[in-house]
């Protein structure tokens, strides 16, 4: 899959590709997935596409507040042949004509109080000043369909806050994999199955490392960036 993205400006990551196995793997127990899917600040358009790749009865839906990736994410459905439907503008108060089966997000997760770019793309796209955590998710309950699936990543030092939040938006915790730079280190992100008005107990999945002792991919990385099958290409946006 081949993927636009500015030159100078927010590009996706692994923590994308992470998500998106997460996903899979949580999907994997069901035989026909279809239906709406909301890829909430679509970026670039990856997480999305990657799906609606990978699940064919899936209706694509993508919304995001910035024009350069409003442009790109309906450039990169039309390379891939993924018929998308773009919300252009915030998620938080879009108005949308319709309840989803799927949301999914890699959101901006760093608090407003840490040093930030001066690249005002990059700002949006990482720090969570246009999308406090609360408001996240009650947005995305509000335009779930009851039993609708939620998939996102976070910081993992916000897990309280992720886990209070979900409970007062009637949002169960499915399941959750953490995600270590290296073996010796503390997780650095969490990634979240959380699904509407159910009442599963949580699974946690293995911890997923990403580099071992010499500094490489681990193998189980390395499957994950070639299952994706992702090449970037940078362009430049005005």
């Amino acid at each position: 899959m081949v993927l636009y993205q500015p030159q100078n400006g927010y590009c996706y990551n692994s923590d994308t590709h992470f998500l998106f196995n997460f996903i899979c793997k949580n999907l994997e127990k069901y035989k026909n997935i279809n239906g709406e899917l909301l890829d909430i600040g679509s970026g670039s358009g990856i997480l999305g596409l990657l799906l609606a790749k990978k699940y064919h009865k899936i209706v694509l839906n993508q919304v995001e507040i910035q024009e350069i990736f409003q442009f790109l994410s309906i450039k990169n459905s039309a390379i891939n042949n993924i018929v998308s439907i773009m919300h252009k503008g915030s998620f938080l108060d879009f108005n949308f004509d319709k309840k989803f089966d799927f949301c999914v997000s890699n959101p901006p997760f760093y608090h407003c109080n840490v040093i930030k770019s001066e690249n005002e793309n990059i700002k949006i796209a990482r720090y969570n000043d246009s999308l406090p955590l609360r408001d996240f998710i009650k947005k995305a309950s509000d335009v779930l369909k009851n039993g609708g699936k939620f998939f996102f990543c976070y910081d993992s030092k916000q897990l309280n806050e992720i886990i209070l939040y979900l409970n007062e938006f009637k949002l169960n915790l499915e399941s959750l994999q953490f995600v270590y730079p290296n073996i010796s280190k503390e997780a650095s992100l969490v990634m979240v199955y959380t699904k509407k008005d159910s009442k599963s107990l949580v699974r946690i999945f293995e911890p997923l490392v990403v580099f071992d002792e010499v500094k490489e991919f681990t193998q189980n990385v390395q499957n994950i960036y070639k299952e994706a099958g992702t090449h970037s290409v940078k362009v430049e946006c005005e």
